[in-house]
């Protein structure tokens, strides 16, 4: 969910967001939120009140809740309780209102389909498929995208088998990974993308696509030939792996006198891909 979303999401609103850079995610006002779904004069003591239901039922929810500096109706900075995106649907699930109901019949569906996908994923598989042409990415781009989740899942697979916490230590071989074939952290390439949230892969070119395949291919194979103990050792092969991608990079810029990388994002390439159909 991103701010634009967000924001339609709760019929235009204003709700108070921010962007927390570092942890990379979008950051709501709570009594906002409560404001538009309850339409209650008092928001804050109606947060205030389920609060305390919430901590009497057990929820770690307002525990875990933050606190950010937000400009009020005043035009100055307050504290404001805030909550995450997951947070957040977690809370609307607890508001007993109208305006809750599409919220809450929307996780119950996303609910069934994730069961269905765990049963048969090939489920998966074909939704994926119509979300990427919805989207309106080209064919041939989506059987990329598709073949890139395929490798990404045999390296990942080889990360458990050796022992690679997911969270943390899979951001930072990816980290590795990224650098080694493109030269940037992964934080500075989604920024030359100007991209936030929003996966890095879903805005890459063909060729951004296929570079970072093989750079992950390659740390797979080299994983399974050297069977690397710890998060250093994986770091070298997934530097290893990401430097192979990085000499096909440079002797195919070499060759072509054009840059690999590119800023182009999933909306720059959309309408690429329309402006060639319309010469």
């Amino acid at each position: 969910m991103n701010k634009e979303t967000a924001i339609k999401l709760f019929e235009e609103q204003k709700v108070r967001v921010e962007w927390d850079e570092n942890q990379e995610k979008w950051y709501f006002s709570i009594v906002d939120v409560i404001s538009i779904l309850t339409q209650s004069p008092n928001p804050r003591k109606y947060w205030s009140v389920l609060k305390t239901r919430l901590k009497s039922e057990g929820s770690e929810l307002t525990t875990n809740c933050s606190q950010l500096k937000m400009k009020a109706a005043d035009g100055k900075m307050y504290l404001t309780d805030v909550a995450d995106t997951e947070q957040l649907l977690r809370l609307i699930q607890s508001i007993p209102s109208p305006k809750a109901e599409p919220f809450k019949m929307w996780l119950a569906k996303v609910g069934r389909e994730r069961i269905d996908e765990m049963e048969d994923p090939e489920i998966a598989i074909n939704r994926a498929l119509e979300t990427y042409l919805k989207k309106g990415y080209s064919e041939s781009w989506v059987n990329q995208r598709l073949k890139s989740i395929e490798i990404r899942k045999g390296l990942t697979d080889e990360w458990d088998r050796g022992g690679i916490q997911k969270g943390l230590e899979y951001a930072i071989l990816t980290d590795e990974i990224t650098k080694a074939w493109s030269g940037m952290t992964t934080r500075t390439y989604k920024d030359l993308k100007g991209l936030k949230k929003e996966n890095l892969r879903d805005n890459m070119t063909n060729m951004e696509l296929v570079l970072n395949m093989l750079a992950e291919v390659s740390a797979t194979e080299i994983s399974q030939a050297q069977n690397p103990k710890g998060l250093e050792q994986h770091k070298k092969v997934a530097r290893a792996g990401g430097e192979v991608a990085n000499k096909a990079r440079k002797e195919l810029e070499s060759k072509t006198g054009k840059k690999v990388i590119t800023s182009r994002n999933a909306k720059n390439l959309h309408q690429h891909i329309e402006d060639k159909k319309d010469e």
